[in-house]
C-alpha cells in the first residue's frame, strides 16, 4: 500500500484557492441561471394567516405542490404557527387536507376542517396551541363547508349541503340531469360545549355563503343566493340578519350586485359591506354602510380610483382597509361616513393580500413582492412598513431574477393612461431587441399588481431566464383604477380593451425594447379570449400564441357558460337576441369570425371539465383553423379532470412545458413555417 500523499502548505493553499474559485463560480452560475419550470413546480406559497386574540401567535397555511413526476394531484396544505415576538415558526399539521383555519376564542387552540381516516364527513378539529394531536370537536351528517365562531368560543355557525333524495330508477345506470337536483348550502347553529345540543337550521331559503356573528353574539348577518347556481352566487346574494336563538330573519338588507364581505360595527348597529356599487358593477370592491335593522346600503368614498380588497371595523369605530391602487397596494383606515381617510402603509410594491388586526397592536398580513410569492408579514403599533416573518422558499434567494418595472403608456384614443409591468430577460443589455410574451389577465375584472408574477401558466421569471421579456398590461376594464375605468370596457367586447394591449406592445417596440417580429401572447379565460383575438384579428402583429381556457365564439359562449347573467349584467350590458344586428355584432367580436386573417401559430389548451368556458370554445377555433387556414400551425390539448384552470401537479407541469415548447419554436425564432413541435414532452 502506498503511503498517503502529503502536500506542502503552498500546495494546500493553491488547492483551497482553486476549490474556492470553483465553488464561487458555481454559485455565480446558479445565481444567474434564473427560474426554471422545475423550480416553479416546487414553489411553496403561504395561502392564509390568522392572528390569535392576544396578537402573540399566527397560524398560517402553506400550499405544497406534489412532485409532478410522482403524483398528479392538487397541492397539499400544511399548517404552521408563528410566534410573533421571537419569529420562531413551527410546523403543526400536514397529515390530511385542511381548510378554514382559525383560533377558537378563549381556548388557546386552533381549529380547522378536515376529514381523517374513519370520518364519514368533513369535520371540525381542534389542536392545542402548544402542540399535540388534533381531536375531533364537531361533526355533522354532511360535510361542514364553512364555520364561524361566536365570541364565547362555544357557539358555532356553519354551512353544510342539504341532503337530497337520489332519483329513483330501475336501470343499472344514472345520467346527470343538468342543473337540477343541486343541493343548497344551509346554515346551522350549534353549541360544541354541549354534546347533547342538536344543531338547528337558520331559517333562510336558498344557498348561504357568508356568516358573521354580531359583537354580542345575539345575531348573525349572512348572505344568501336564491339557488346554488354559480350565476346566482356571483350576482344575486342578498344580506339578511337573523336572530341567534330562533334562526329567524329579523332584518333584510336591500343590497344588489356582487358582494365579498359583511362586517359588524363594534356597537352592533351597522354593517359595512365590501360589495359592488350596483347590479352592473363588475367587482365587489366598494365600501357600503347600512343599518343592521335593514335598509339600502350607501356607498362611501365613491370617487376612490382604486379597489377595496378587504375591510375590517376596529374598536375605534373606524374601518381598516386593504386596497389596490393601480399596480400598488395600500393599507389604511377610513371613517364610516367616508371622511378621515389615511394611510397606515402607503401605496407600494408590497402586494398585501390579506390582513388581520389584534386590537391596536399587531397587524398580520400575507403579501408578495416581485421577488417572492406570498409570505407572512407583521406590522407593529409603531411601525409604518410590515416586516417579513417567514421564508418559505429559501432557495429562491439564490436565483437571479429578471428586472421588473412598471410601465405606463397612453391609449390610442387618448382616453386613459394604461399601466402594466415588464419583466426583462435576466441577461438583458440596454439596447437589446427582445422577444416579448404578452401575458393577458382574465376577467376582464381583474388586474396585475407589481408583485410576484410567475406561475405554471404565467411565464414570468421562467421566460426571463430563457431570454424573453414578459409584458403584463392592465387594459381598460381592469380593476384597481376606480369605477369609471372598470366600467369602460362594458358593451365593447374585444374592442378598445384589446386595442390597449396592442398599444402597449407598440409602446415597447417604439422604446427599442421589443422585437416587432417576435411578439407573443398568452392568457387564460378572458386572457385566452385575447390570445385568440390577437392570433386572428391582430394576427399580423403576433408571432406565436398560447390560448388557455379561452373564448372563441361569443354566440355559443353565452349558451354554454355557467354565468350567463353575469355576462349580461357586468360585461355585455345587452342581450344578443334583442335584434338581428346584435347577433352579428357578437359574431364579429369572436375570433372564429376572423380566422381568415390568421397567420399566427397557436397552441390551444383547455380543461376537459370546464363549466365557465366550455371546452367546445377551444374546439371551435381549432376546427375553423384546420378547415379555413390549414397552413397555420395549431394544436389543441385537453386536460382530463381539469376545469377552468389546472389544479393538479402533473397537468400544471405539462402545461408549462408545452407553453415554452411552443414559444421556443415559433416566438424565439420568429419563424411561423417551422415544423410543429413533437407532442411528446420531457423535462428540459
Amino acid at each position: 500500500m502506498r503511503p498517503p500523499l502529503i502536500k506542502s502548505p503552498e500546495v494546500w493553499i493553491r488547492t483551497f484557492t482553486l476549490l474556492f474559485a470553483i465553488l464561487l463560480f458555481n454559485s455565480i452560475v446558479i445565481a444567474q441561471s434564473g427560474l426554471t419550470p422545475d423550480d416553479v413546480a416546487k414553489i411553496k406559497t403561504v395561502t392564509g394567516a390568522v392572528l390569535s386574540e392576544d396578537g402573540n401567535h399566527a397560524a398560517y397555511t402553506i400550499s405544497v405542490p406534489a412532485d409532478p413526476f410522482e403524483e398528479n394531484r392538487p397541492n397539499r396544505t400544511e399548517l404552521h404557527v408563528l410566534e410573533i415576538e421571537s419569529g420562531e415558526t413551527r410546523p403543526y399539521y400536514s397529515s390530511t387536507p385542511i381548510g378554514s383555519v382559525d383560533f377558537r376564542p378563549g381556548h388557546n387552540s386552533i381549529t380547522f376542517l378536515t376529514s381523517k381516516e374513519g370520518d364519514a364527513t368533513r369535520s371540525l378539529y381542534e389542536l392545542p396551541l402548544n402542540g399535540g394531536e388534533p381531536t375531533k370537536l364537531f361533526s355533522f351528517r354532511s360535510n361542514i363547508l364553512t364555520y364561524e365562531w361566536a365570541n364565547d368560543g362555544n357557539h358555532l355557525a356553519f354551512t353544510a349541503h342539504e341532503q337530497l333524495r337520489a332519483p329513483e330508477t330501475e336501470l343499472p345506470y344514472q345520467p346527470d340531469i343538468f342543473e337540477e337536483n343541486i343541493p343548497n348550502r344551509h346554515g346551522f347553529i350549534t353549541n360544541v360545549r354541549n354534546r347533547d345540543h342538536s344543531p338547528y337550521r337558520i331559517n333562510v331559503d336558498g344557498t348561504i355563503y357568508m356568516m358573521q356573528w354580531s359583537p354580542d353574539d345575539s345575531k348573525i348577518a349572512l348572505s344568501a343566493a336564491p339557488t346554488p347556481n354559480v350565476d346566482d352566487m356571483y350576482m344575486f346574494q342578498r344580506v339578511f340578519v337573523t336572530d341567534y336563538s330562533t334562526g329567524d330573519v329579523v332584518a333584510e338588507i336591500n343590497n344588489e350586485g356582487k358582494i365579498g364581505q359583511i362586517e359588524w360595527s363594534p356597537d352592533g348597529n351597522r354593517l359595512a359591506l365590501r360589495a359592488g356599487r350596483d347590479i352592473n358593477d363588475p367587482i365587489d370592491g366598494r365600501i357600503l354602510i347600512v343599518s343592521a335593522r335593514g335598509g339600502v346600503p350607501q356607498i362611501i368614498d365613491r370617487d376612490f380610483e382604486g379597489k377595496y380588497e378587504q375591510i375590517a371595523w376596529n374598536e375605534n369605530n373606524r374601518i381598516h382597509f386593504l386596497a389596490s391602487e393601480g399596480v400598488l397596494r395600500s393599507y389604511g383606515a377610513i371613517q364610516p361616513d367616508g371622511s378621515g381617510k389615511e394611510y397606515i402603509v402607503e401605496p407600494g410594491d408590497l402586494i398585501m393580500g390579506s390582513f388581520q388586526k389584534s386590537g391596536d397592536q399587531t397587524t398580520l398580513f400575507t403579501a408578495s413582492t416581485m421577488n417572492h410569492p406570498n409570505e407572512v408579514f407583521v406590522l407593529g403599533p409603531n411601525e409604518n412598513q410590515p416586516r417579513r416573518m417567514t421564508v418559505t422558499n429559501p432557495w429562491l434567494n439564490e436565483v437571479e431574477l429578471g428586472r421588473q418595472v412598471v410601465v405606463r403608456y397612453q391609449a390610442r384614443d387618448g382616453e386613459f393612461e394604461i399601466e402594466g409591468m415588464l419583466i426583462y430577460p435576466v441577461d438583458y443589455q440596454s439596447g437589446d431587441r427582445i422577444p416579448l410574451i404578452t401575458q393577458v389577465h382574465g376577467g376582464p375584472e381583474a388586474h396585475y399588481s407589481n408583485g410576484w408574477l410567475t406561475s405554471y401558466s404565467m411565464p414570468g421569471q421562467m421566460a426571463a431566464a430563457k431570454g424573453y421579456g414578459v409584458f403584463y398590461p392592465n387594459y381598460r376594464g381592469s380593476t384597481g383604477r376606480g369605477i369609471e375605468f372598470v366600467h369602460s370596457s362594458q358593451a365593447d367586447l374585444a374592442g378598445k380593451e384589446f386595442d390597449d394591449i396592442v398599444d402597449g406592445v407598440d409602446y415597447l417596440i417604439e422604446r427599442g425594447i421589443a422585437d416587432p417580429d417576435r411578439i407573443g401572447v398568452t392568457g387564460g379565460s378572458y386572457g385566452g379570449y385575447a390570445s385568440a383575438w390577437m392570433s386572428t384579428y391582430y394576427s399580423e402583429r403576433f408571432a406565436a400564441s398560447v390560448m388557455f381556457v379561452g373564448v372563441s365564439n361569443n354566440l355559443s359562449k353565452w349558451g354554454t357558460s355557467d354565468i350567463p347573467e353575469e355576462l349580461y349584467l357586468v360585461h355585455s350590458r345587452e342581450r344578443m337576441w334583442e335584434s338581428d344586428d346584435k347577433w352579428m355584432d357578437y359574431l364579429r367580436r369572436s375570433p372564429v369570425y376572423w380566422v381568415d386573417r390568421a397567420r399566427t401559430p397557436i397552441l390551444i389548451m383547455h380543461g376537459a371539465e370546464d363549466t365557465r368556458v366550455h371546452p367546445a370554445q377551444s374546439m371551435e377555433l381549432y376546427r375553423h383553423l384546420k378547415v379555413r387556414r390549414p397552413d397555420v400551425p395549431v394544436r389543441l390539448v385537453f386536460y382530463p379532470g381539469e376545469g377552468h384552470g389546472n389544479i393538479n401537479s402533473t397537468a400544471r407541469y405539462d402545461y408549462t412545458l408545452r407553453m415554452f415548447n411552443w414559444f421556443d419554436t415559433y416566438l424565439m425564432t420568429g419563424d411561423s413555417e417551422v415544423q410543429i413541435p413533437d407532442w411528446d414532452m420531457a423535462s428540459p
